[in-house]
Order: structure tokens, then C-alpha cells, then sequence
């Protein structure tokens, strides 16, 4: 029998109904035009069935500011929330001019000014002025990104329940860590376990690696064999009601000479991150804390935000002056990675989800590495 599909609950719809609201009045915004899924759930509060992939820009959700109305593309109400009515559903259509025709008899369209859009393609930059006569375009995925970016309370909640589905994928996974096993056994023991939640959508593919004494970072083939001696790394991530959850631990196989020494460092570098995690503080100071702990930047971002998808700030050494100009703002969710490695021996990987607070940071996963449970540290 399949499972209903109902809406996000009121308070979460509500809340972030409200900041996308007050995201427009910021930036003097009339309507909002939405095609990306993140931005049209954030809005709406209804999950979006048979989207898979990339697809072109498309009108998916109109939200005017004046009277918080709600158009939304859907040929049927299952999981569309009660305040959407049907007369503001719309069906698919192969000709965009019927699109545009729905677009024209929404009210306010006539009279905006300022309408922002999430994304743009050409034919609908021809298209839009005709269902919004008197308006500018505008880009609002700044004001999409300000309002996603600071969590209410309740998509915090269901970050917490994001990231148990992902601590439970992992946790089994490294239970089933034994010499002979395969990375890709490993990664489908950690698939299989989210979906056993009822989660099949996975936010990230490769879930174990064997990392390399020889290289920094991964190279060679993939589904290699475990054995004796090696440092396995772990990647869970999962989509669970819409908020992507990740975390991530190493594990060493029998007696890893080195080990020791590098799960160590591996927890110094940790305290540096999240000293670094201060409400108001640049974003540059996560990079910096590789610096002060004397270990190489890796080739990934050091942090991202979490959310309904990969939300902003992204922290990589590949934006070093945009990292440095993003401020740590309270309410924020970041994935932050603590990366080490040492030649002949591997890498320790570890990633966690931390909230910026008023008065610093909160660690939202609790799984321990090896280190830390020796340690006592949870």
C-alpha cells in the first residue's frame, strides 16, 4: 500500500512562509516567481512528486507579497497544504503560453513592479514581462538564499531528525566494517539502512572509502577490498523530509600504525573549527583554523550549510575572499569538515552539523570515531 503524501506541518510551512515574506519586503519585491524545488517547497510546504534531476526553468510557484497568496503547478492536491485552494492550482502544459495566460490572471500580476525569479531561461525571459506587464525582473535567489539561510526552530527539529537518519546509516555501515569487505558493500549497507527508515533518497553516493597513505585525497579505482591496516572513512548523508542530513567518521581496520597520532590531530583541528563557529565571526576563520593547527586545507569545502538542500555560506579554499566576507549568523546549520591526513598512514575524515547560536555553537550529530570514544568524548 503506498504511504500518503501530506504536506510539511503548519509550523514549519508557516515560519518559513514568513521569512520568505519578509526576504521580499527586504528587497522591495512584489512577487516571487520559484522553479528551483528547494525555493518551492521552502515556500509552499508541499513535496514535490516525479521530479528527478535537473530540468529548465519553469513557473512552478508564484507567491505575491501583498496578500501571501500561493500559485502553485500541480494537476493534484495530494500533499498540497490546506491554504493552497484548488483554484490556485495549475496544471502542466506543453505550450508555455498557457502558463503565462495562468500567470496573467493571478492578482497583482497586472500591477507589480519589482518580480523576482529563482532562475531564468530564455524563453521565459520573453515570456514573463507579458503576465507581469508593469514589472522588473529581478534575480530573488539573493533574497531565496537570506531567508533559507537562518533555521526556525522547526526546521531545526527536522534537521535533528535528517541527521538521525543519516547516525543511523553510518553507524550501521561501520558495524559491517570487517577485512574482505568492499566500499561499495559498505556503501550499500549504509543505503540500505536509511532506506530501511523509509528514506531511500540518498544526499550523497560514495558512503565508504579506503583513504590513501600514498595521496591526500581519493584516487584510484573505486570498490576496492578492506584490509588490515587501513583507514576507512565514512559519508553519510540522507534527504529526510525535504532537509539533507550528513555526518562523517573514519575507522581503522585492526591496528593502524599512526593512527593514534593522527586521530589526535584530527581532534585538535576539531576544537579550532568550532572555536571558529561564533555568531557574527567571518566565515574565513574556519579556513584559518586549519592554518593554526598546522594541517593542509583540503580539496573540499571545509564547510557548506544544511538545509532544504546545499544552503548557503559554502567555505572552500577555492573562495577564500568570498568565505572571508560570509559572517557566521546565529540560526545558520553548517556540515563542517575536519580533514587530516599523513603520508603512510591515511586520512582521518570527520563531518558534523553545528548550529550557530547567540552565544556560539551547538553540535547536532553525536556519532563517535574511535578517538573520541576512547576518549569520552560524544
Amino acid at each position: 500500500m503506498a504511504e500518503e503524501i501530506v504536506p510539511d506541518d503548519l509550523a514549519l510551512r508557516t515560519g518559513r512562509r514568513e521569512r520568505a515574506i519578509a526576504a521580499m519586503d527586504a528587497h522591495d519585491l512584489d512577487v516571487l516567481v520559484l522553479g528551483r524545488q528547494a525555493n518551492v517547497r521552502y515556500v509552499t510546504g508541499a513535496p514535490q512528486l516525479w521530479v528527478a534531476g535537473t530540468r529548465p526553468f519553469a513557473p512552478i510557484c508564484v507567491l505575491v507579497r501583498a496578500t501571501g497568496e500561493i500559485h502553485l503547478n500541480s494537476t493534484w492536491d495530494e500533499g498540497i497544504p490546506e491554504e493552497i485552494g484548488h483554484d490556485h492550482l495549475y496544471g502542466l502544459a506543453w505550450n508555455p503560453m498557457t502558463i503565462v495566460d495562468v500567470l496573467k490572471g493571478i492578482d497583482g500580476a497586472a500591477t507589480a513592479r519589482r518580480v523576482g525569479t529563482d532562475a531564468m531561461s530564455p524563453s521565459f525571459a520573453q515570456l514573463l514581462p507579458l503576465a507581469f506587464p508593469n514589472a522588473e525582473l529581478l534575480d530573488a535567489e539573493v533574497a531565496m538564499k537570506a531567508a533559507r539561510r537562518i533555521k526556525t526552530p522547526d526546521e531545526i527539529r527536522v534537521l535533528r531528525g535528517a541527521l538521525g537518519v543519516a547516525g543511523r546509516g553510518l553507524a550501521a555501515a561501520v558495524s559491517a566494517l570487517a577485512v574482505g569487505t568492499t566500499e561499495q558493500a559498505l556503501n550499500g549497507v549504509l543505503m540500505e539502512a536509511m532506506t530501511a527508515g523509509g528514506y531511500s533518497t540518498s544526499a550523497t553516493q560514495d558512503g565508504a572509502w579506503i583513504t590513501s597513505p600514498e595521496h591526500s585525497w581519493r584516487v584510484g579505482r573505486r570498490d576496492r577490498r578492506i584490509a588490515e591496516g587501513d583507514l576507512v572513512a565514512f559519508a553519510a548523508g540522507a534527504l529526510a523530509d525535504g532537509y539533507v542530513g550528513e555526518v562523517g567518521r573514519t575507522w581503522p581496520v585492526g591496528d593502524v600504525r599512526g593512527a593514534d597520532a593522527l586521530f589526535g590531530r584530527s581532534n585538535e583541528l576539531w576544537e579550532r573549527l568550532i572555536d571558529a563557529c561564533r555568531p557574527g565571526a567571518s566565515a574565513g576563520g574556519l579556513l584559518a583554523a586549519y592554518d593554526a593547527a598546522g594541517e593542509a586545507l583540503p580539496p573540499i569545502p571545509v564547510a557548506h550549510g544544511l538545509g532544504l538542500g546545499f544552503d548557503p555560506p559554502v567555505i572552500s579554499p577555492d573562495l577564500p575572499q568570498t568565505s572571508a566576507d560570509e559572517r557566521l549568523e546565529p540560526g545558520t546549520v553548517l556540515a563542517v569538515t575536519a580533514y587530516v591526513w599523513e603520508r603512510g598512514v591515511g586520512a582521518v575524515f570527520r563531518r558534523d552539523a553545528v548550529l550557530i547560536t547567540d552565544t556560539g555553537a551547538e553540535v547536532l550529530t553525536a556519532s563517535p570515531s574511535p578517538a573520541q570514544a576512547a576518549a569520552g568524548i560524544s
